[in-house]
């Protein structure tokens, strides 16, 4: 009988409780300053990182192959059979393939790698779903491809105070930052078919940008119903304040998360950032 372990990246932002609960293995990415390197949200919090902006800008790397190895040779001793991988956007990260780089070396375990597309809580939901299925005891295969499937269910789109830390990082993709030097102009970013940032609008100061947000959910909400994720850096009573407007939006709406994200997240997007996940119900 098959024993399936559901394995993620730290970038999907899910809470500690949440990761316990569902028996998920998470494996951080690194923060790295020049004094040495983090592992995300657990070596290191967001708290440290604003601190330390105005004097260091961290960059970020992919969990380390060692981390990697020893999460699959956890659950390998733990009796798991399978293991679905669900990662962070290849379009953003060398991630995904170095997860399946590692997995191929674990002959013994039936491993298949997924790429979400995207990140933060719109990772997250394919992980939430993913153990959900586990415990519904579907076959592996039928878990994979539902998983693959609901992809298309999913929207992501973040506003950030400047891009001046996504163009530091080089994760600008698509993303101008022409909009980062235009008096009081947010871009609007989402996430495209590759899983890289491109910018969807532009608005006329953060006001305005989170009012575009508020739409947006309006937009997906009028004929279907959804799951809400929220998410902040260093932006909690923007955050906040959007999950209120959002809970008057009616019924369709079936939850609200509203969190924080990743140390990681918080290099590429420095303090300021709003996020907004939207997961589709059928």
């Amino acid at each position: 009988m098959s024993k399936i372990a559901i394995i993620t990246d730290s970038s999907c932002d899910l809470p500690k409780d949440l990761v316990a609960k569902l028996g998920i293995s998470v494996v951080p990415l690194r923060v790295i300053y020049k004094s040495g390197e983090f592992r995300d949200g657990i070596d290191i919090e967001p708290t440290y990182i604003y601190e330390r902006l105005e004097i260091e800008v961290p960059t970020t790397s992919m969990p380390s192959p060692e981390d990697i190895y020893a999460t699959f040779e956890k659950v390998r001793s733990e009796g798991f059979t399978h293991c679905l991988v669900i990662s962070v956007s290849s379009g953003l990260s060398g991630t995904y393939n170095t997860f399946k780089l590692i997995a191929s070396e674990f002959e013994d375990l039936h491993i298949h790698v997924i790429d979400s597309k995207y990140l933060s809580w719109a990772l997250g939901y394919q992980v939430i779903e993913a153990a959900k299925l586990v415990r519904e005891k579907l076959d592996f295969g039928d878990i994979v491809q539902k998983i693959e499937a609901m992809k298309k269910q999913i929207s992501a789109y973040f506003v950030v105070d400047t891009l001046d830390y996504l163009k530091a990082g080089g994760r600008i993709g698509r993303v101008s930052a022409l909009f980062g030097s235009m008096l009081n102009v947010k871009p609007i970013i989402s996430v495209d078919d590759d899983g890289k940032y491109f910018p969807l609008t532009v608005a006329r100061g953060k006001k305005q940008a989170m009012k575009k947000l508020c739409q947006l959910v309006q937009d997906h909400v009028e004929s279907a119903k959804a799951s809400i994720a929220i998410v902040q850096g260093r932006a909690e009573k923007e955050a906040e304040a959007f999950a209120d407007r959002i809970r008057q939006l009616g019924d369709n709406i079936t939850d609200i998360y509203v969190g924080n994200v990743s140390p990681a997240l918080v290099v590429h997007a420095g303090p300021g950032l709003v996020g907004l996940i939207i997961k589709s119900e059928k």
